[in-house]
């Protein structure tokens, strides 16, 4: 929605952060949102298609949590061969019945590994049949999926480095497997740890966790936010107040925590002080 588009980056420009291209300014790589980029991907797609990468798929996500021959790799149940074959039984009769297929790209044995390179974790090995599978690029409601939209969005603005949550870790190997087949270079990653509650739980809204905008709307100094962030990151020893650009002169990754960070009921109140 272009209201929760304009709201975020708000919030990051009361953080104190601001960016060479988007939306909001313009920039040699437009259009930026990506329900203006679909001509990318089609042309994506009709890569795949030629290479005869692409396929469809039938299946609801229940049948695949329930297809006892689904092997399970990082991300999930990897849609294999024996899922290729359920699909093809109940594509005429969930055509009949007005349903639309899914679309995904092809991996299989044949295309062995691909390696994904990250500052944090190493060199990262998938093997394309085991741990991937078929991978969805186009949902059954026309959607595009994230995997493939993140793979051209990256390619076409020339982006060579990801910093993103370690929840996206095990997701690389299909965006890795994508950039391949569609003659992308993939950019370097750096995962970093996730911050949590105070239960170790992941923040979320839902869970009346901490968000930009309620601290925002409650008067937080947002240097204080930027100094409680870099110190859950270990760039400095305690919390103190720090523009962006004053964190970054601290930034290592090799600093990192090996695990989630939390954000305490002491942290939120020294970012909430006046």
């Amino acid at each position: 929605m272009p209201s929760a588009v304009a709201g975020n980056l708000a919030e990051l420009r009361w953080l104190g952060l601001d960016w060479d291209e988007g939306p909001d300014v313009g920039g040699p790589h437009a259009p930026y949102r990506q329900s203006e980029r679909g001509e990318r991907y089609l042309t994506a797609l009709a890569r795949l298609d030629t290479d005869g990468r692409l396929a469809e798929d039938w299946l609801s996500r229940r049948d695949l949590r329930e297809a006892a021959s689904a092997p399970h790799g990082p991300t999930g149940p990897v849609y294999g061969e024996a899922e290729r074959r359920l699909s093809a039984a109940a594509a005429e009769a969930r055509r009949r019945a007005g349903r639309s297929p899914a679309q995904r790209a092809r991996f299989g044995p044949e295309d062995g590994e691909v390696e994904a390179r990250d500052r944090r974790h190493g060199v990262r090995r998938f093997d394309l049949a085991r741990d991937v599978g078929d991978v969805v690029v186009r949902r059954s409601d026309g959607l595009w999926a994230y995997a493939l939209a993140v793979v051209v969005d990256d390619a076409a603005m020339g982006i060579t480095e990801v910093v993103r949550g370690d929840d996206l870790l095990d997701a690389t190997g299909a965006q890795v497997a994508l950039a391949r087949a569609l003659g992308l270079t993939p950019p370097v990653y750096a995962h970093a740890p996730l911050l949590t509650d105070a239960e170790g739980a992941r923040m979320a809204k839902r869970r009346g966790g901490a968000t930009l905008a309620d601290l925002r709307v409650g008067g937080a100094d947002p240097r204080r936010v930027v100094g409680a962030l870099a110190a859950t990151l270990g760039w400095i020893a305690a919390p103190r107040p720090l523009t962006p650009a004053e964190a970054l002169r601290d930034c290592d990754t090799a600093a990192w925590p090996d695990g989630p960070t939390r954000w305490t009921p002491e942290l939120d109140a020294w970012v909430r002080r006046p």
